[in-house]
């Protein structure tokens, strides 16, 4: 149970599909947020095809589902479908946030404190995905 007086210091980072490296357009599609001393990873990834068909002209969409189950399956620790999930939770977030040349990208990861890891990460989700 969280102490609701002590601040936390997180990061959080904006999960993206960017179906084209070469035109830089994405579309938001899900949050991974991390508080190292508590040993706290959450994410959520959401693939709406509704959002994503409006700026991907006719690009093959078929893989983003088990991409993002793979980036699922290593944010909540599952080693049994991922080895990358074993590592510490601070690990996988550096391993998640790493720039790399795919479809599933995050943004730089941003810093910040509060009280209420959860309630934190309900409010960017909604601010930021949604």
């Amino acid at each position: 149970m969280q102490n609701k007086s002590e601040q936390h210091l997180y990061e959080y980072a904006i999960v993206r599909y960017m179906p084209s490296m070469e035109r830089g357009e994405f579309v938001n599609i899900g949050l991974l947020m991390m508080c190292k001393r508590r040993r706290w990873l959450r994410a959520r990834v959401d693939c709406n095809m509704d959002r994503i068909c409006a700026i991907t002209h006719g690009t093959d969409t078929s893989g983003l589902e088990p991409q993002c189950e793979v980036f699922r399956s290593i944010s909540e620790g599952r080693p049994k479908d991922h080895p990358i999930a074993s590592l510490p939770a601070e690990e996988r977030f550096r391993w998640l946030t790493a720039v790399r040349s795919a479809s599933i990208v995050t943004s730089r990861p941003h810093p910040g404190f509060t009280t209420d890891l959860d309630a934190t990460f309900e409010r960017l989700y909604s601010a930021l995905v949604l």
